[in-house]
């Protein structure tokens, strides 16, 4: 595979998906001393890139294979991507999605025609089904990333970085089973310049071992909120790609990655996955460390609603910007207001308030107030709880 094979199949994706806007980031071109654009593929139809690789490889297929529909295992972008690509192409979708799956994403993918199956707990489970389908119904199974055809579809997002940013030096791409980033990679058997770095999240990274090993091996998955990437082995096609041409996959930490997805809200406006905000989580930690331009491909926008809440949380508090402490005071009329002053004073937002009366240390008449509240950032996070200390208040 070479960059022609992407042309190739960014023929097969004209009119079907939309060149997405290149933004340039003034906010983070300063934290890297170097211009830094935003590759918005969170703005993708479906939401995510997953688009791209899903209609090339249905649109390959046979009249026949199509007759037959296809299947997937997703637990949303992939769902979403192939359900949109088989309706424009005339199949039957069947989908199977872990149990639990977004609410959003399940809908979405039954808007796109798709008939919806839930399986297991998490995708690698839903697979099982997926493969029994298609040995009983003659379906094509699409995978998500272990496909030339799926490969270059995705590939077609580098051709387009090259238009955009024709001086790019660096493109931060997130990783997952690698189809992504190993399309993207064969911008370099054209422009070896260009160094391409694929990113994970560290508690769900597959690619770091795999590399030292020489090939694919199946990683232990921890917990992260980039479930989007959180793929326990890599795929082969993608893998021999990425091992020969990507100059490096690196690992960002769950902060690092809220911390990029709430300043990507409110620096960037833009509405960015987890997963999708790995590459700006990689600046983050990383300011130094890329040679500009620099371009961070921002993979995908779908997230559910509570998911970001929690994520928003996490990414306030990452960035200094919660204080959560208990204080024990007089269980008086007028105590908590005096409190409730001292903080107004302070100018910190109360966002929570919860008495603890049952705590075996507490003497007679005392209450623990456990208090949430909303600073500025790390530096008045500090000044608050050294003025509480100054004023006498005792932490629990």
């Amino acid at each position: 595979m070479d960059l022609n094979d992407v042309r190739e199949a960014r023929k097969l994706l004209d009119g079907v998906t939309e060149l997405t806007p290149m933004a340039h980031s003034r906010w983070l071109s300063n934290i890297a001393s170097t211009p830094v654009h935003l590759k918005a593929e969170n703005l993708q139809r479906t939401g995510s890139f997953k688009i791209r690789g899903a209609y090339v490889r249905i649109a390959r297929l046979s009249e026949a294979e199509r007759a037959n529909g296809v299947v997937a295992a997703s637990a949303g972008n992939h769902a979403q991507g192939v359900a949109l690509a088989a309706s424009m192409l005339g199949t039957k979708a069947t989908i199977f999605m872990p149990e639990g799956a977004a609410l959003p994403k399940v809908a979405a993918t039954e808007g796109y025609g798709a008939d919806i199956q839930f399986h297991g707990s998490g995708v690698t489970e839903a697979l099982v089904p997926a493969m029994e389908f298609a040995e009983e119904t003659g379906a094509v199974l699409i995978h998500p990333f272990d496909h030339e055809d799926v490969l270059v579809g995705q590939g077609t997002v580098g051709l387009e970085i090259l238009e955009q940013a024709p001086d790019v030096k660096t493109i931060l791409v997130p990783v997952g089973g690698g189809g992504l980033a190993a399309g993207i990679a064969l911008l370099r058997t054209e422009r070896p310049d260009v160094k391409i770095i694929g990113v994970q999240a560290e508690d769900a990274a597959a690619y770091p071992a795999s590399l030292k090993a020489g090939h694919p091996v199946p990683a232990v998955m921890g917990a992260t909120m980039a479930d989007g990437i959180s793929v326990a082995e890599p795929g082969g096609i993608p893998f021999e790609v990425i091992a020969e041409l990507l100059d490096d996959v690196i690992t960002v930490s769950e902060e690092s990655i809220s911390r990029a997805l709430i300043s990507l809200l409110e620096r960037a406006k833009m509405l960015v996955e987890p997963a999708g905000a790995t590459g700006v989580a990689a600046i983050l930690e990383r300011p130094d460390a890329f040679e500009g331009p620099v371009v961070s491909v921002l993979s995908g926008g779908n997230i559910d609603a509570l998911v970001l809440l929690d994520v928003i949380r996490h990414g306030l508090a990452a960035a200094g910007r919660f204080l959560m402490f208990r204080v024990r005071i007089s269980d008086r009329p007028g105590e908590l207001m005096r409190l409730l002053s001292d903080l107004a004073e302070m100018q910190v937002n109360v966002l929570n308030v919860n008495h603890d009366r049952a705590s075996e240390s507490l003497g007679v008449r005392q209450v623990d107030v456990d208090m949430q509240v909303a600073t500025r950032g790390p530096q008045h996070r500090a000044e608050v709880r050294k003025r509480l200390t100054e004023l006498g208040y005792e932490f629990a």
